[in-house]
């Protein structure tokens, strides 16, 4: 189940002006069903702090081009190393359920290949040259930020979106929200709260790590760990939960406490 989205990006660039016009037109099909499990999970508070830093970048795990911040433990730092191509891995590894994190990386720094995606543990984290390194092999699967293509394998790179003509293009924002469903074993990407597709499948069974390759000089990117949801099902509490806020809508969500309904089920409608 899922429900149907408008091909439409709306974007600018850095002087504030669209980018292109608009894609006007319907998707259909299984890749752009965006999951209800994924509204579940951006509907629930997001994760605290310190389960932020647990899914943060590993300072162990990058090439020696780039470090994690003493001060922002959730941001890396590339140095400004001509003909290199240098990438880090998150902390811990996905092997079931679904997870989403922000990705934080401000257009002006992304320069010729700004790669997002995951990898096993056997991903390099390093290339001489400029070079699309996530997705360069078997063990990662990338979207190149700039040229809306995705790598892996060494195979030629597919557009994505790919409701794309082969003429459009857009700019991403600074942000984008990465989704990984490792029950269904795909890789989707969010913008601007737009869900654009599934990116990769045949994920299901390994051993996946967020990680982002970067080639330019004093780049810094973030990242955020959103939440995540275990493949059990769902209690049906949570459920109940879920269909009332939605029932709400967004504009009255904020107005639980006026509803003629005991406190205790008040906070549990709002995630207290």
């Amino acid at each position: 189940m899922g429900q149907k989205i408008s091909g439409s990006i709306k974007s600018v660039d850095a002087r504030g002006e669209p980018s292109y016009r608009p894609v006007r037109r319907e998707l259909r099909g299984p890749d752009y069903c965006r999951p209800a499990r994924l509204d579940l999970l951006l509907d629930m508070p997001p994760a605290g702090p310190d389960t932020q830093l647990r899914h943060a970048w590993n300072p162990d795990d990058r090439s020696l081009n780039v470090f994690v911040k003493e001060d922002d433990r959730l941001t890396f730092h590339r140095h400004p190393v001509a003909q290199s191509t240098d990438a880090v891995r998150g902390r811990l590894a996905y092997t079931r359920g679904l997870h989403a994190w922000r990705i934080h990386w401000p257009a002006r720094q992304r320069g010729t290949h700004a790669l997002v995606g995951v990898a096993t543990a056997q991903a390099a984290l390093h290339s001489v040259g400029y070079t699309a390194l996530v997705g360069a092999d078997g063990e990662s699967w990338g979207w190149d930020l700039g040229r809306n293509r995705l790598h892996h394998g060494g195979a030629p790179p597919a557009t994505y979106p790919a409701f794309l003509e082969a003429e459009e293009s857009f700019v991403l924002p600074d942000s984008l929200l990465v989704v990984l469903d490792m029950d269904e074993g795909t890789l989707s990407f969010m913008v601007d709260g737009q869900y654009l597709g599934v990116a990769f499948r045949g994920l299901k069974g390994k051993r996946l790590f967020p990680i982002v390759s970067a080639v330019w000089g004093h780049c810094e990117v973030s990242i955020r760990y959103v939440n995540g949801l275990d493949p059990e099902p769902l209690p049906l509490m949570d459920l109940c939960r879920r269909v009332t806020r939605l029932a709400l809508g967004r504009e009255r969500i904020h107005q639980i406490d006026t509803l003629p309904l005991p406190q205790t089920l008040k906070n549990y409608l709002q995630y207290q």
